[in-house]
């Protein structure tokens, strides 16, 4: 537990959302890059295929996919020039919101679907303000398999770890406290 506490504050003291404009934007390597080099991103689409994990039925993809088909929207809106207002803040909040849902938020398929459709919108625009070039459709096409690819590791862990609900409570607040550091850096 003390390594864990340690780990949280260490991580939480100098964390800013990484999903500004900025990054390279020239395909589909880029893409894929992008949402494995940003802390934010990356704990954001852990925690939904965490969060996943502990519904059952078709509620356990369709969470993902809400998040997937609502990140490619907003990625559209962005490519286009429209901005969202605090967009840092919402991929902060994301983090922080998504990892506390994941470990105590109550099993309502809608509601977790709202949730991480909102917050995806964010990501998405995130992306699109950063495709600049004429490889949107590539750029578009790798970070969305690197954002299945970190939803299935969250949807994976979480159904590893659902023997043992203390345990994903404790990573997936692990996640929320990181986001909460995040929305104050």
């Amino acid at each position: 537990m003390k390594k864990l506490l340690t780990l949280i504050a260490l991580t939480t003291v100098s964390t800013a959302a990484m999903a500004h404009p900025g990054h390279a934007d020239t395909g589909l390597i880029s893409g894929l890059a992008h949402p494995v080099s940003g802390l934010d991103h990356i704990l954001a689409m852990l925690a939904v295929g965490l969060w996943a994990a502990s519904f059952s039925g078709k509620a356990r993809w369709a969470i993902p996919a809400s998040f997937v088909a609502m990140m490619t929207l907003g990625f559209a809106f962005g490519a286009n020039g429209g901005e969202i207002p605090m967009m840092e803040q919402g991929i902060a909040a994301s983090v922080l919101v998504i990892g506390l849902a994941a470990a105590w938020a109550h099993r309502i398929p809608a509601a977790a679907m709202a949730v991480v459709g909102v917050f995806a919108l964010f990501h998405g625009v995130a992306h699109g303000a950063e495709m600049h070039g004429s490889s949107a459709f590539a750029y578009a096409a790798g970070f969305i398999a690197s954002t299945i690819a970190l939803h299935a590791a969250g949807f994976f862990t979480g159904t590893a770890l659902s023997k043992n609900i203390w345990v994903n409570r404790v990573a997936s607040t692990a996640i929320g406290a990181i986001g909460l550091g995040m929305m104050f850096a």
